[in-house]
């Protein structure tokens, strides 16, 4: 989702990219409006309901995950994106936790893309330079493949169980306790707006990665993605991170002008 309008250098942005993202963020801020009215105002269209909303809702966050991982490869400090993306989830977590309007966000979307953003600075630095197209294609496929099978971590089980697939339970010990929350194994009395913790989300940032890596060797679809061009959407990916801060707040304040409470 966001990624750092700085990372790049301007002239040398794919601005598909913000294109696609921009995309995102308008989804986002429907989605977020959609889930204010129904679940806080008691309103609000009837069809938001799993499973569309469960639909919906990946559909954002995944695109984001995924195009961050991708951005991760045109990043001149993944670290200084890191700590950026990390500074923003504790403000967050601390400006909802006083705002006391719904449960806090604890390990949401940015701390996710802060922590993996970490991942992503290691992976970069252990990666063979000479790592070829088809090892990149092998490594976004396994994480892409082991995305899938974690899916279902945090909620106790590992397999295919999200398309009916088979699994298997998860042993309870990892979530006895809130201390591995922040991992993917969330204990008893864990509670979150917000929940996208690392595993399994790091492992699709990761298949972003890798891809990213494919698509900066493929010329043509390198000029493809150049040729994706729509300013105003590209203008609010660029802003991406900004927009998703100040969104929520914005909407609750249009909302309570518009019912009053």
């Amino acid at each position: 989702m966001s990624i750092d309008p700085n990372s790049t250098k301007r002239s040398n942005r794919i601005r598909g990219y913000d294109a696609i993202r921009g995309l995102s963020v308008i989804s986002m801020v429907g989605f977020h409006l959609c889930y204010d009215l129904v679940y806080l105002y008691g309103t609000g269209p009837s069809w938001f309901a799993p499973p569309l909303q469960d639909v919906w809702r990946s559909s954002i966050s995944w695109v984001f995950l995924l195009i961050a991982g991708i951005m991760a490869t045109y990043s001149r400090s993944n670290l200084k994106r890191a700590c950026r993306y990390l500074a923003a989830a504790l403000a967050i977590f601390v400006v909802t936790s006083v705002a006391s309007v719904d449960t806090p966000i604890n390990y949401g979307i940015i701390y996710c893309m802060g922590f993996s953003t970490l991942v992503a600075w290691v992976v970069q630095k252990v990666t063979p330079k000479e790592l070829t197209v088809l090892g990149r294609v092998m490594a976004a496929a396994i994480c892409a493949m082991a995305f899938l099978l974690c899916l279902g971590i945090p909620t106790g089980t590992f397999g295919l169980k999200q398309i009916g697939g088979p699994y298997v339970r998860v042993p309870p010990a990892p979530y006895a306790s809130e201390l591995l929350s922040w991992l993917g194994f969330p204990g008893p009395r864990f509670a979150s707006g917000d929940y996208y913790p690392p595993i399994p989300f790091t492992l699709l940032y990761l298949s972003g990665y890798f891809l990213g890596g494919i698509i900066q060797k493929s010329g043509h679809a390198t000029e493809a993605l150049s040729r994706l061009r729509c300013r105003p959407l590209e203008f609010i990916g660029r802003h991406a991170l900004e927009v998703y801060v100040i969104h929520q707040p914005l909407i609750l304040l249009v909302l309570t002008l518009a019912f009053g409470r």
